[in-house]
């Protein structure tokens, strides 16, 4: 894997979020700039995407879930727990980082909602939306 051109991430990697996380049931929703997506909420078809599925149990799909994650190139599992994950994912070149976050709620089995926000800027040229597909398909594998 290619790092991060020196001194880039630290210039486009801003700041980890102190306000993610689950809260109430929900993942954060999206801001209004099109550089995110998220399974839950009242959102937009810009925004929405469809959560991940699992048949099975909660524990095994956490664990291939963290696998399929580690396996993509650039990611950092940052914190999990038995129903949430979060992640970081830094660009080849320039060091932007995407915060992507997956939970599974205990009240829908089967379910694993996400979000994938880029930190900076307006648009992400759909990164984060190829991204939540690819892990879905290796997920689903």
């Amino acid at each position: 894997m290619i790092a991060a051109l020196p001194g880039f991430k630290a210039l486009f990697g801003g700041t980890r979020p102190t306000d993610i996380g689950v809260k109430a049931g929900q993942l954060k929703a999206c801001p209004k700039s099109p550089n995110c997506v998220v399974s839950q909420g009242d959102t937009d078809a810009e925004h929405a995407i469809a959560p991940l599925s699992y048949t099975g149990d909660a524990a095994a799909a956490m664990t291939t879930l963290r696998q399929v994650i580690e396996a993509q190139d650039g990611s950092a599992v940052i914190e999990q727990t038995d129903t949430y994950l979060y992640a970081e994912f830094t660009s080849k070149l320039m060091g932007y980082v995407d915060d992507v976050e997956f939970y599974l709620p205990t009240d829908a089995a089967g379910t694993v909602h996400v979000r994938s926000a880029a930190r900076l800027g307006q648009s992400d040229l759909g990164v984060n939306r190829k991204r939540i597909e690819a892990i879905r398909s290796a997920f689903s594998a």
